[in-house]
């Protein structure tokens, strides 16, 4: 049985389909989605209703990612911000980041007024560690006391775990630093992580990136990227065509 871990969809359930296909994913794989199923292409609904068939079929795991707190909120109470923000200012900011392609895809294809997603999304992890001592999450945490030490709707938008780890990277690249000074306590608790959530594009990368201890996902399929899904015990990775050929007629998050 392999362990396959799947980067941020973000609508692009054509792109989904391809990765599934070109990993040759099976019943017996297990597989860890990163969060961000939503927001961007044309066909959010479609994503999560594949989801709900797929968990029938074999072992996975469901992680929450930002976007997917604002579907939820949406098709529980109608909001277009997420209840547990603070700043509720921010609601057309949603909207402009991925959250009407993703309304209109639940309009069009009914499933707006499907329970099951809204129960799908409600049981989604905020993380997840294995047996190996890996975490899996869509963002990152903060607490030099490892996970459970915060609030958890931090674990769906956090940066500072992949921004500090690429910063420790350049730093040791350079030759400078002793490492007890440039390794904050909070990559010690795991063995891996697994992260999305930040684009590998901000750092001119189109395929998963590793820094210090930790694997990010996100490939920008989002943007102009990729969807990448990868084995996390042999590294190997598979991805999609980039989400702009499979979309051609749509923007995504552009």
């Amino acid at each position: 049985m392999r362990t396959l871990a799947v980067g941020d969809i973000h609508g692009g359930y054509k792109a989904l389909l391809q990765v599934l296909e070109r990993a040759a994913v099976t019943p017996k794989d297990m597989l860890i989605f990163l969060g961000d199923y939503v927001d961007g292409w044309s066909e959010s609904a479609q994503t999560i209703q594949s989801f709900i068939d797929l968990q029938q079929e074999q072992e996975c795991i469901f992680l929450k990612g930002n976007h997917d707190l604002k579907l939820e909120n949406w098709l529980q109470h109608g909001a277009i911000y997420p209840l547990e923000d603070t700043d509720k200012s921010n609601s057309p900011f949603w909207l402009a980041q991925g959250g009407e392609s993703t309304i209109f895809s639940y309009i069009k294809t009914g499933h707006h007024k499907n329970k099951e997603h809204l129960r799908f999304l409600q049981s989604l992890k905020y993380y997840y560690i294995d047996s190996q001592n890996r975490l899996f999450l869509h963002a990152g945490f903060t607490s030099v006391l490892g996970i459970g030490n915060e609030n958890r709707v931090n674990y769906c938008y956090d940066r500072t775990l992949w921004e500090d780890a690429i910063a420790i990277h350049e730093i040791r690249a350079k030759g400078g630093g002793d490492e007890l000074f440039y390794d904050p306590l909070r990559y010690k608790f795991y063995k891996e992580i697994f992260i999305g959530h930040t684009p590998t594009l901000h750092e001119n990368e189109n395929i998963p990136m590793n820094r210090l201890n930790v694997w990010n996902l996100d490939t920008g399929a989002a943007f102009t990227g990729k969807l990448s899904i990868m084995d996390v015990d042999t590294k190997e990775f598979w991805q999609s065509d980039p989400l702009t050929e499979l979309y051609p007629k749509e923007q995504g998050r552009n």
